[in-house]
């Protein structure tokens, strides 16, 4: 099962990215999470360099996310709203058929943030008839460093909450690959 965990901060040190990465250290043998945290890297989206212009960064990004079974996103919130640069990652995403049916859920690492989680929950279940609201993962280590945070995820009780977690979302993964006729031999 290959999992592309996005992180939508541009945040050096981001918790959301710290997290992310300390589920990719304690993930099950048959889950590769494979961390994509270069959103600032991208260009800021325009109809205009789609199509044969489309730019690098965003190519890879896309074949990245063509490549996965299913998405796992991590966000910070910016004034009661999506991050800038998450935004746009999605607006490259829109008129592509990469993220159409991709399986995704929602990791978040503070213990507020609920107005962003709710227009992100009504962005991804517009791009995605497979966007996963019941499967959440909320572990509150706002302001923590990167090496604690991974501490606190080995905590046993957060650690098999992290596991359920990723055993759940890899198992909708599955169910959903399997309910696509191009998928039925696999």
């Amino acid at each position: 099962m290959k999992i592309l965990a996005v992180s939508g901060s541009a945040r050096r040190l981001s918790t959301n990215t710290a997290l992310l990465r300390a589920m990719q250290a304690i993930a099950p043998g048959d889950i590769a999470i494979t961390v994509f945290d270069d959103i600032a890297d991208l260009p800021v989206f325009s109809p205009d360099q789609e199509g044969p212009n489309l730019p690098d960064s965003i190519r890879l990004f896309m074949q990245k996310i063509s490549d996965s079974d299913g998405l796992v996103i991590s966000s910070p919130e910016y004034v009661r709203n999506i991050p800038g640069g998450l935004k746009n990652a999605i607006d490259w995403l829109v008129s592509g058929d990469q993220i159409i049916g991709k399986p995704i859920a929602l990791v978040h690492a503070s213990h507020r943030g609920d107005d962003m989680l709710t227009v992100l929950r009504t962005v991804l279940s517009t791009l995605s008839s497979n966007f996963n609201e019941d499967l959440f993962l909320r572990l509150p280590v706002m302001k923590e460093t990167p090496e604690s945070i991974l501490e606190i995820l080995k905590i046993p009780a957060n650690r098999h909450m992290a596991e359920s977690f990723l055993r759940d979302f890899a198992s909708f993964c599955r169910n959903q690959g399997s309910q696509k006729p191009d998928s039925i031999a696999r």
